[in-house]
């Protein structure tokens, strides 16, 4: 039997289910562009939420993920798609991952 949820853990079960829900209605409006869209939104405000809270390394942390990122997509384009590749199989395996409760 497990025990009942703390209000922290029902507080992020709800964001959970709104993060789910809003990017289930921004895929069924403008598709994957819709979906894409939605969590640059998120994760803009959390980048400014971060950095009022003083903690400023968010700021080359979102860059170098973001440099990153174009690289994979370069490489893919001139034909090496292991990068991009590697960098799926980690996102998949990371973002499947379920959260621990403590």
């Amino acid at each position: 039997m497990t025990r009942p949820l703390s209000s922290i853990e029902r507080s992020i079960q709800g964001r959970n289910s709104w993060l789910q829900e809003e990017e289930r209605k921004a895929i069924e409006s403008r598709g994957e562009t819709g979906r894409m869209e939605f969590w640059l939104r998120v994760t803009r405000s959390r980048i400014a939420k971060d950095v009022k809270a003083g903690r400023d390394d968010v700021i080359p942390g979102f860059t170098n993920v973001c440099r990153l990122f174009k690289l994979a997509i370069d490489k893919r384009a001139e034909g090496d798609a292991r990068l991009w590749n590697h960098l799926m199989q980690y996102a998949k395996q990371v973002l499947e991952k379920p959260e621990p409760r403590n």
